[in-house]
């Protein structure tokens, strides 16, 4: 009978070049969802997972790094997201001079539009030439994309410009810059069809083929010595969808919502406990708080929370009026008695307070822009609702906003009646294991029943060729 390994599985050279025992890897998720005990977790089990750095204060993710690095052994796998920060690039700058001082050498950079300085600089830093004449290329950026644009951008070399004004800064050496020249931003980049969070709710069947092409449009460009390698990450939550990622020629697959339904995920138990019930159906999309006035989207639970509707209405009251004054006195009572439990007032005095410390250019705007007052106060509602999750908060659970995509109630479905029903019972670790092996079985009962079907294949062909055939092709 012809058998799939789950070894083999993906793209050799990506698991050698991360040490990893799987092609797989568990995405990051903000506010330390994805925690340090989950990362290390994965490590010690020779798989990798990125630490959830997004809305979490440099010094704690410091100190995120330290206890990642005291728990795991050197050659065990780790990662640390990098989140865009375009409006405050100093952010990014600051976080990226903690990786290099810490000796992070793998990060996950999402939400990126464009390359930016502090990309540059984390990727190039490092590099020298080997006595051979190859690049020694310290430095691993994994890069979630959803649109051809953007990775075409991590496909290139560095942008020039942004280069030389590093070099000019002194934070990169006239060989580091020369060497940056023969390598892209990113060997790695894992296409993101519609996920939990923030999503451009992409299909795979239609990113991944796209990706593809443009992979290879790009490595023949360019000629890289090391081959520029696809993922496939949004949507999978069981062994038949991990099949059909590797099926669709994917290196390696990353998972995301499931893992926030672990014991070593950083959220509350009420949130787990309302994770572990969803089914297929139970989610919906939502405005994103952090890119609210330009209508980004995120997706959420919808089973029994009422954030989905409120955070939608109060996004349609921001397009459509000019300020809070013009919100008739039945909506404002509503937001301020069932959406925010206080008054607008007093959310406009915590709102202000926080952004004198950070960006007093926004108060100054919503002193003179009411439409943008209003755009401050509504957006506290999505860091309220964020935290009333996080903290579990029992008598506030309608209003928790928990990003989640399909893929949690189809997992639900794949464990149900088994040990992993109950999320008391899952570690990431454990389900990256079953997810793989499961996947192997799956793929190989599939090339079994097409072996079957057809009778007339060449007899000199043996059963292992096919199947690195089908795996490859």
């Amino acid at each position: 009978m012809l058998t799939v390994n789950a070894f083999d599985l993906g793209n050799e050279e990506f698991k050698k070049a991360y040490g990893l025992k799987y092609a797989y890897l568990a995405g990051s998720m903000y506010k330390g969802i994805a925690s340090v005990n989950l990362v290390v977790k994965l490590g010690k089990a020779g798989l990798m997972g990125f630490f959830g750095s997004g809305g979490i204060r440099l010094s704690k993710i410091e100190e995120a790094i330290q206890s990642i690095q005291q728990q795991l052994a050197p050659h065990q796998p780790y990662g640390i997201n990098l989140l865009c920060n375009l409006l405050q690039p100093h952010i990014e700058e600051e976080m990226v001079n903690a990786f290099l001082k810490h000796k992070v050498t793998n990060i996950e950079a999402a939400a990126f539009m464009q390359i930016t300085p502090s990309l540059v600089w984390f990727r190039l830093k490092g590099l020298r030439r080997k006595p051979n004449g190859g690049i020694d290329i310290p430095n691993r950026i994994l890069a979630k994309v959803s649109r051809p644009e953007v990775a075409t951008a991590f496909m290139s070399p560095a942008p020039k410009e942004i280069v030389h004004h590093l070099v000019q800064q002194h934070k990169l050496t006239s060989e580091e810059a020369e060497c940056g020249e023969q390598i892209p931003i990113s060997h790695d980049i894992c296409v993101e069809a519609d996920s939990g969070g923030h999503t451009d709710q992409g299909v795979a069947y239609a990113l991944m083929p796209a990706m593809q092409q443009l992979r290879d449009e790009m490595q023949e460009k360019y000629g890289y010595s090391t081959a520029l390698r696809i993922g496939s990450a949004g949507g999978i939550g069981t062994p038949h969808a991990a099949a059909a990622a590797f099926m669709l020629g994917a290196d390696f697959i990353m998972t995301g919502s499931i893992n926030q339904c672990t014991v070593e995920a950083g959220t509350s138990d009420a949130v787990k406990d309302i994770l572990q019930s969803l089914n297929v159906q139970d989610t919906s999309y939502a405005p994103a708080g952090d890119m609210f006035e330009i209508g980004a989207r995120v997706q959420v639970v919808r089973k029994g929370l009422l954030f989905p509707a409120r955070a939608n209405k109060l996004y349609e009251l921001y397009k459509h009026t000019h300020a809070l004054e013009d919100l008739d006195e039945n909506t404002k009572n509503q937001i301020q008695e069932k959406y925010f439990k206080r008054r607008f007032e007093e959310v406009w005095e915590e709102t202000k307070n926080y952004y004198l410390k950070v960006k007093p250019d926004e108060i100054t705007k919503a002193e003179t822009n009411l439409k943008h007052k209003m755009s401050l106060i509504f957006r506290w509602y999505f860091i309220y609702t964020n935290r009333l999750a996080l903290s579990g908060v029992e008598s506030e659970k309608v209003n928790y906003q928990i990003h989640c995509g399909p893929a949690m109630g189809a997992f639900n479905l794949w464990v149900r009646g088994t040990s992993l029903e109950s999320w008391h019972n899952r570690h990431a670790d454990e389900i990256a294991e079953k997810m793989m092996q499961e996947t192997a079985m799956v793929l190989s009962r599939r090339y079994q029943h097409w072996l079957q079907s057809k009778p007339c294949l060449p007899s000199e062909i043996s059963e292992k060729e096919l199947a690195e055939t089908v795996l490859t092709a």
